[in-house]
């Protein structure tokens, strides 16, 4: 049996040696013949890189996927999905927030529940009370306009089987919301309750969750247009039943409606509303004309590791060989 770790690495150098060790150890204790840990370096600012180099450099199951450029870190796990071989793939953070012993937890309940998947459910959540309330208003919100439930407190540590996995790869959109993928992909998935560190500070900006939150509910739903277009016959009715009255007041009694600031409150209120669905409609566009170019979900600029290549197979890229 082989256990495949995938981890996104973004301001992760502090923490790659550590992160190393503890994923060697946990795999070995679930009884597993072989590892495989693969670094996906997301274009790094700091020494990232060359640390995941040097622990490649020393165990030749750690393979590093140096991409061209930021994609993100869901780009990024998909890409080391792509190159995984294991029985079993288990993605996570590289920061430590997700311990590496999760793995042999992992591995326990997903063997003995006969599930595919195994993820886990964080309830100890980093933040103050704002940000609790943020994110209970983002699910609520996220859910109520997406087709897909999303369940809340969903960390990115998560064991999957061999053809979860593939079946994973074969979504290609490249506008990628990992949540609404994995559950898109189907199969018996378990939660498992967990708690998560604050190691490290969020690399998320408020635009970042802001186009996290479009990209889900754009990608998973129509649900928005449908209530664009519920609205619209709503605002038509409302504005034909109000020229009929208008009409009946001036034929029937000679009087006509006065009030020159209610008629531009009026104006301006349906403006700004014809703006705003227009601006959703857009996004919608936006998203069909940057799936129809079919671009690169992303690039491998080298792969390092120091293991042979003669006579292996995996689901991703076509390997080159670089020097560690």
């Amino acid at each position: 049996m082989k256990i495949s770790v995938v981890t996104p690495l973004y301001k992760s150098a502090p923490y790659i040696e550590e992160l190393h060790r503890r994923c060697v150890a946990a795999i070995a204790a679930t009884g597993a013949d072989e590892h495989e840990i693969i670094f996906v370096n997301d274009a790094s600012p700091d020494d990232s890189l060359a640390v995941a180099k040097s622990v490649a450099g020393r165990d030749a199951d750690v393979m590093v996927l140096d991409l061209s450029r930021n994609f993100g870190q869901h780009k990024a796990i998909m890409t080391g999905l792509g190159y995984a071989t294991g029985d079993y793939v288990i993605v996570m953070d590289s920061d430590l927030e997700d311990e590496p012993e999760w793995i042999t937890l992992f591995h326990r309940e997903l063997t003995t529940r006969n599930c595919d998947v195994v993820y886990g459910v964080n309830n100890n959540l980093k933040g103050g009370l704002f940000y609790s309330a943020a994110r209970e208003s983002f699910y609520r919100t996220l859910n109520f306009l997406s087709s897909v439930p999303f369940p809340p407190n969903v960390c990115s540590a998560r064991l999957m089987s061999r053809r979860y996995v593939a079946a994973l790869l074969q979504f290609t959109e490249r506008e990628l919301f990992m949540a609404g993928v994995w559950h898109m992909a189907g199969f018996t998935q378990l939660p498992v309750e967990v708690v998560k560190h604050d190691t490290s500070p969020t690399t998320y900006s408020f635009a970042g969750r802001l186009d996290v939150f479009v990209n889900a509910v754009t990608a998973f739903s129509t649900r928005p247009l449908m209530i664009i277009s519920v609205f619209g016959i709503g605002l038509s009715f409302v504005a034909f039943a109000f020229t009929l009255w208008v009409f009946y007041n001036k034929f029937a009694y000679g009087s006509a409606i006065l009030g020159w600031a209610s008629v531009m409150a009026a104006v301006l209120s349906i403006g700004g509303l014809s703006l705003f669905f227009n601006g959703v409609m857009a996004i919608y566009i936006a998203k069909i004309f940057i799936e129809v170019k079919q671009r690169p979900r992303s690039i491998v600029k080298e792969l390092h590791q120091s293991k042979p290549v003669a006579g292996e197979t995996r689901s991703g890229p076509p390997r080159t060989e670089v020097a560690a």
